[in-house]
Parts: C-alpha cells; sequence; structure tokens
C-alpha cells in the first residue's frame, strides 16, 4: 500500500466528506481482512487501518476559517484561523475544500455575524468574504506548513444539479425535476458549467496562483458538472415514501458512493504516487 505510514487529512465540508468516506471505502477494498479504528467527532472524525499506520481524518471546517460563538451569535472571523489550523499541523497530506456554504443563505447560512478588520458586519459581497477567507487560509499554509513532510491539495468545487435549466432548454425548476429521475450524464459538451461555481473557482485558482507552497488544485469541477444522474436524489436519509415521491425532498449536492468520489480519489492517488 503506497499510503502505508501515512497521515491524511481532509478538511472542508460535506463534500470533502464525500471525498473522505469514498477513500476509506477503495483502501478497505484492497485489504478487506485489515484491522480498523472509527472514531467520529466533531469538528473531527478519524479513520484508521491498524495494520497499515493510515490515518484517514476528516476535520469540519466549511469556511476554512474560524467560526466562534460570541453572546450566542455565530462569528465568520475572516482574518483568524488559528484554531482550526492547530488541528491541521504534522499531517503527511491535507486535502482542502470550500465553496458551497459561502453562498447559503438564510436558514442554511453559517454565521449571523461578519467579522473583518475590527468591524462586524451581518453580510457582504459572498466572492469578496470567500476570497478574504481563502487568503488567510493561504497564508496559514504558506506560513505554519513544513514543505518537506506535508503535500497540500486543493479541491475544485463540486458543482450540484438542481437547475435543470443547465441541461435542458425550455423548462424551469418549477416545473422539472432537478436531478430526481436522473439515470444519464449530461450529453452536450456546452462550454463552461453555468452559475456560481465558476466565480468561485476563478477565486481559488488566484490564491492558490499567489501562494509561495505548492499547492495541488485537484480541478474536478467540468468532470463532475456532467454528473446529473451521480446524486442521491432521494435515496439518502430517513425520507417517507411520500417524501421520496417528491422531487423537492432530492439531494443534488452530494454523491453517491461508490460513486464520483471514486473518481476524484484516483486522481488524487495518482497525483500523490506517480
Amino acid at each position: 500500500m503506497g499510503m502505508k505510514g501515512k497521515s491524511i487529512m481532509f478538511v472542508g465540508d460535506s463534500l470533502g466528506r464525500n471525498q473522505w468516506e469514498s477513500l476509506i471505502c477503495m483502501i478497505y477494498n484492497e485489504v478487506p481482512q485489515t484491522q480498523t479504528q472509527l472514531v467520529r467527532g466533531v469538528p473531527l472524525s478519524t479513520f484508521r487501518f491498524l495494520d497499515y499506520g493510515v490515518t484517514l481524518s476528516f476535520y469540519k471546517a466549511p469556511f476554512l476559517v474560524d467560526v466562534d460563538v460570541v453572546q450566542g451569535k455565530r462569528v465568520l472571523k475572516l482574518e483568524e484561523i488559528d484554531v482550526n489550523g492547530d488541528a491541521w499541523k504534522n499531517v503527511d497530506i491535507l486535502s482542502f475544500n470550500s465553496g458551497h456554504w459561502w453562498t447559503h443563505e438564510g436558514s442554511l447560512q453559517g454565521w449571523d455575524y461578519i467579522e473583518l478588520g475590527g468591524k462586524y458586519y451581518q453580510d457582504m459581497d459572498r466572492l469578496a468574504a470567500m476570497e478574504r477567507g481563502l487568503k488567510t487560509w493561504a497564508n496559514w499554509v504558506d506560513s505554519k506548513v513544513d514543505k518537506s513532510r506535508t503535500k497540500v491539495f486543493f479541491l475544485g468545487i463540486s458543482p450540484s444539479h438542481i437547475n435543470p435549466n443547465e441541461w435542458t432548454s425550455g423548462v424551469t425548476t418549477a416545473s422539472s425535476k432537478n436531478c430526481y429521475g436522473e439515470t444519464g450524464p449530461i450529453s452536450s459538451t456546452g462550454t463552461a458549467y453555468p452559475g456560481v461555481f465558476p466565480e468561485q473557482m476563478k477565486v481559488i485558482d488566484m490564491v492558490i496562483r499567489e501562494m509561495n507552497y505548492p499547492v495541488y488544485l485537484l480541478d474536478i469541477t467540468m468532470l463532475s458538472a456532467f454528473r446529473k444522474d451521480a446524486h442521491p436524489s432521494v435515496y439518502s436519509g430517513d425520507l417517507s415514501p411520500q417524501q421520496r415521491a417528491n422531487p423537492i425532498y432530492s439531494d443534488c449536492s452530494h454523491w453517491c458512493l461508490p460513486g464520483l468520489p471514486d473518481t476524484w480519489n484516483e486522481l488524487f492517488y495518482t497525483t500523490l504516487f506517480y
């Protein structure tokens, strides 16, 4: 096993967790008789292949920068990362991701206030906030990570398939079924994947290019954009038969396992060892 004795940590949101779970399953499929250990926690969960000394961890930090609770309110600190960063040190391979949570609104929004430059804001331009947060992350990597020991990856934006206008002309989300019932990939090549994700990818690419540390960008956005058929849809979670018949309950953001994240990990593994 090429990963023998290595520690690998995925840091980010539930798409990073998707990749972590995929890699665990792929390795276990190759060594099914090995002893394993799983320790679940928040924000850190760890799976160990004890016979090989391999540690695979997932650290939940959807913005990468810190979120603190101040007087009962969640404060997204765009210029602070020390609390999260302490958990990422002394790891052989780090894989980061961030994107979806920067766009969430309403009940899904991950903060009550944003702190920047000593001032507090209820909201701000989301791309500008993401860029500032990623620059804080980049400064942490440049100053805290040992180049002689640790390889650093950044997973590109994982696309959702919520709006069928992106693959079918003449329909709207109100009259169609998002990823619900989709059984095949998008057939036309088109141009760039529409929506907010290309703009986020421009931010990620720009931040990485300005870094001193050699970060590997695992650009899975376009190859994943074609796979409108690869989401759990209504077949994840504890849904009733009535809910499973309703497209509104479809999960069109995460991915089935086995499935597309296995391809991400094939690229990840190839970059690591070939």
